[in-house]
């Protein structure tokens, strides 16, 4: 009877368990496919979810504020972590019923809710396009006609169809005098335009002009079929061919102001903040600080590499720049993401100034900066204690140059510590001094076939084991740590601290110590088992780092303090 109780309970706590999992799988995910647009139009509303109930989305919440239309689903089946996994994909059109600010709320899904989206809706444009009222036509615009040299500029072309398009191709030549590629995922809705709906086809471009002066782009162009009639049905005909193009535009080119910041950065807007600091720093031990960048108007290649200034008595490393680029209002936007492991090789003190970006406002024709506010910290020390306190200085240059030493000493407590160490260590060097002469001016017979001692240190020598508050500084970014912080703890941990991970690897004599960084590596920028790599680290540097003996060592003048033979 008690087992059956046991095995319905495992059985119990397994269907929690899958409960659970199912529950966290299922988490909808929701988009659109552009964030702003034109009264009038229409926009896709996307919901991807992972959920088994099979329900579909509830769109009742969307009528407040929008006319749906268009549904449509897509299911299917993909291996995720050696599981199977169902994928549902969700779509649906939706016509704001006016214009602003909107909301698109939180949607029920699969016992799920999405999480709510962000609309902006602009009145309806006063100029029609010119050709409106043709079945089909191109439309393209950029978003700043006189922009300048090097500025990057959003190019749009917008293909309208008021008839079903069955094939067809759309191409936008390449200007000269500019560099021009294609960005992002045509965006497809509908518009209406004189009393007729049309189809439209909005395809994004980025250009950048490389000189000062008139730029023409060439029109567009587009040549594909209509979808047949009845008619053509009955003749054996494919349909209507469709063509039209778009006539070509000319930029004019501003050329870089004698007074504009250096390097040169031609921008809409430029945020700076930090996304995460420290509270405190601890000698040993890494913190993360990440800074975060958006720009308006650029991609992630034309914004400088962001770089903390030095920090005095903190190493800073610095991880892969991270990079989200996106269309938003015709023309391109990125931010940038960096994080730094920040390791104090002290305790005392530290301050880091702000990191400043000089820019050039394109809306305004004025140079800007953007800067964080500096930071300060009281390094602690390896152990959890706070550092001792700096001496006051002097308020007569006079007297602090003739201060006395001893003095200073006798106000310190560490440097008490320090002299009294001193002290005790020359006191024991001149008693040895004195013994080895003794000895040497009375020499014992020296014995034959005596070994050699050992030397006190080298390849085959332990290497000193670290300090308690080192290992468990240590120990705590190997448990808790990103690997970014583990590499940036022990490169500091080394005498003098690794330059990176590569020659830590060189400097570690321990094979299993090499091997783990080597596993962390691949972990880090190779699509390696993280989980198993850390295991492993935590295995490997238990005891702390092991390193290879490279001090060479010389004959002392003093004589043995063990002569052969005693």
């Amino acid at each position: 009877m008690p087992s059956f109780h046991v095995r319905t309970a495992a059985a119990l706590a397994l269907w929690l368990l899958c409960a659970v999992s199912f529950g966290a799988m299922a988490q909808p995910r929701a988009w659109l496919d552009r964030d702003s647009m034109n009264a009038g139009e229409t926009v896709t509303l996307n919901i991807e979810t992972t959920s088994l109930s099979g329900a579909g989305p509830d769109y009742a919440p969307l009528a407040k504020d929008f006319e749906v239309s268009n549904n449509t689903s897509r299911r299917s089946f993909e291996r995720s972590n050696g599981q199977f996994v169902t994928r549902s994909l969700y779509g649906v059109a939706l016509r704001p019923r006016r214009d602003g600010r909107l909301t698109v709320p939180a949607l029920s899904v699969g016992g799920e809710r999405t999480s709510p989206l962000t609309l902006v809706v602009a009145p309806v444009a006063a100029r029609a396009p010119a050709r409106a009222g043709d079945d089909v036509f191109i439309e393209s615009e950029a978003d700043d006609a006189d922009p300048y040299v090097q500025q990057a500029v959003g190019w749009v072309v917008r293909l309208y169809s008021a008839v079903p398009i069955v094939a067809g191709q759309l191409d936008q030549p390449a200007p000269e005098g500019a560099s021009f590629q294609r960005v992002g995922d045509d965006a497809q809705y509908s518009r209406e335009l004189g009393g007729r709906r049309y189809n439209v086809v909005e395809r994004r471009y980025l250009l950048v002009p490389e000189r000062s002066g008139e730029v023409t782009v060439p029109g567009a162009r587009f040549e594909g079929r209509g979808a047949p009639s009845f008619f053509d049905d009955m003749f054996g005909s494919n349909g209507d061919s469709l063509r039209t193009a778009a006539a070509a535009k000319r930029l004019q080119v501003r050329a870089m102001p004698a007074n504009a910041p250096q390097p040169w950065l031609p921008l809409r807007d430029l945020q700076l903040r930090y996304q995460s600091a420290p509270q405190d720093l601890r000698a040993g031990s890494a913190a993360t600080l990440t800074i975060e960048a958006s720009a308006d108007g650029a991609t992630a290649a034309q914004l400088p590499e962001l770089q903390l200034p030095p920090i005095d008595g903190v190493q800073v490393f610095a991880e892969p720049l991270q990079s989200d680029e996106n269309f938003v209002n015709g023309r391109p936007r990125v931010k940038l993401t960096r994080k730094f492991s920040l390791v104090p090789s002290r305790t005392g003190d530290a301050r880091l100034d702000g990191l400043r970006l000089s820019w050039w406002d394109v809306g305004s024709g004025t140079a800007r900066t953007a800067q964080l506010p500096a930071l300060s910290w009281k390094i602690a020390a390896a152990d959890g204690s706070k550092p001792a306190p700096l001496p006051t200085p002097a308020a007569d240059a006079k007297a602090a140059s003739t201060a006395s030493p001893i003095a200073a000493i006798a106000q310190d407590p560490a440097a008490r510590w320090w002299a009294l160490a001193a002290l005790v260590f020359a006191a024991l060097w001149l008693a040895t001094l004195v013994w080895a002469l003794q000895r040497r001016a009375h020499p014992a017979p020296a014995r034959t076939g005596a070994a050699a001692l050992p030397a006190a240190t080298g390849e085959g020598a332990a290497p000193p084991i670290p300090s308690s508050g080192r290992r468990g500084s240590l120990k705590q970014v190997l448990d808790s740590g990103d690997f970014g912080e583990v590499a940036a703890a022990l490169c500091a941990l080394a005498q003098p601290p690794a330059a990176d991970v590569d020659e830590l690897i060189q400097r570690l004599d321990d094979p299993a110590q090499r091997a783990a960084l080597q596993a962390m590596q691949r972990a880090r920028w190779a699509g390696g088992d993280g989980p198993a790599a850390r295991a492993q680290l935590r295995a490997a540097f238990a005891q702390g780092p092991r390193w290879r003996a490279t001090a060479t060592h010389l004959a002392s003048p003093l004589p043995p303090l063990y002569p052969p033979g005693r």
